[in-house]
């Protein structure tokens, strides 16, 4: 096996999404010493960088989620120091992270994502009803794991739903609302793994649809044609390219009642929980637990 010398599992931080990251974690570090890795949790905090190069590591498996650990600012670090790290660089993280600009940068190029809109505190609610019809979707533009996201199904939501959206990000999006299946493509070294067709009987695939109960059915095959599944596939791994991103990830997307398939965001250091759907795509590909965390280690970017 290759030698990756000393590598720091940097979990938790400061997101909201500081106790996924950290469960995230710890299944991480798990998988690599099962695999004779020299790997050691780091709970990271603002003396990150200081801790990786007095601690002797050699490379770092970034496994914080949200803000501050996925939209480029600990990519940052790790090219200061000169410290490999998995997953996308600066600027695929900070796009990917950022919903709004995804979305902008998707559409420039002529990508299906669901129409929207960036709203204000102020925004005339029927106006937004009017141009994207009910039900819709409100989401802060750079929070994950579901956090802020809400559905409206009539204009007496709007503004508690804009009110939980703006409590977590001044920039918040409003987006059409796509009735049909929800799919993910995970990503992993350049390739596209299986599709997962997620079943839940919430609303939509919420936190605790995500992280704490166990009524979704993943359905892995997806169930898709295989001309139809390839060519989801390709366009989630076009999409993910788009943005800058590489060495692993996951896209998310919807399949309308007519088969179209719309792109809904891109996640850069996607769950790796026991709920998680990258691990589950990677299983039906052959990888274990292990083989995929070392798989995912193998990618890491080398600081320019």
């Amino acid at each position: 096996m290759t030698d990756y010398g000393k590598v720091a599992v940097l979990m938790g931080g400061p997101s909201t999404e500081r106790e996924v990251s950290l469960n995230s974690g710890a299944a991480v570090l798990q998988g690599l010493l099962n695999k004779g890795v020299d790997a050691h949790g780091v709970d990271a905090g603002a003396d990150v960088l200081d801790v990786l190069r007095e601690g002797g590591f050699d490379r770092a498996f970034t496994i914080l989620h949200g803000r501050w650990g996925e939209d480029g600012v600990i990519q940052g670090g790790m090219e200061l120091i000169g410290m490999p790290y998995t997953g996308s660089g600066v600027q695929g993280s900070a796009l990917g992270m950022d919903k709004l600009r995804c979305k902008q940068l998707w559409q420039g190029v002529g990508l299906p994502t669901p129409d929207f809109i960036r709203l204000t505190a102020g925004a005339d609610i029927d106006a937004v009803i009017d141009q994207l019809g009910l039900p819709l979707v409100i989401k802060p533009s750079r929070e994950g794991s579901s956090i802020g996201i809400s559905m409206v199904r009539d204009r007496a939501g709007m503004q508690q739903a804009m009110d939980d959206a703006f409590a977590c990000d001044p920039a918040v999006i409003a987006e059409k609302y796509i009735t049909g299946v929800e799919l993910t493509a995970s990503i992993l070294g350049g390739e596209t793994l299986p599709l997962i067709r997620l079943e839940t009987p919430r609303e939509f695939y919420d936190y605790d649809a995500k992280y704490v109960l166990d009524d979704t059915t993943y359905v892995c095959p997806c169930g898709l044609p295989e001309e139809m599944e390839s060519d989801i596939q390709a366009m989630a791994m076009h999409a993910f390219e788009i943005v800058g991103c590489s060495g692993w990830g996951r896209v998310d997307v919807m399949l309308d009642e007519g088969n179209q398939p719309w792109l809904l965001e891109v996640n850069t250091a996607p769950g790796m929980t026991d709920h998680s759907l990258v691990p589950m795509a990677a299983r039906q590909a052959g990888y274990s637990f292990d083989d995929l965390v070392v798989r995912i280690l193998e990618t890491s970017n080398e600081p320019k």
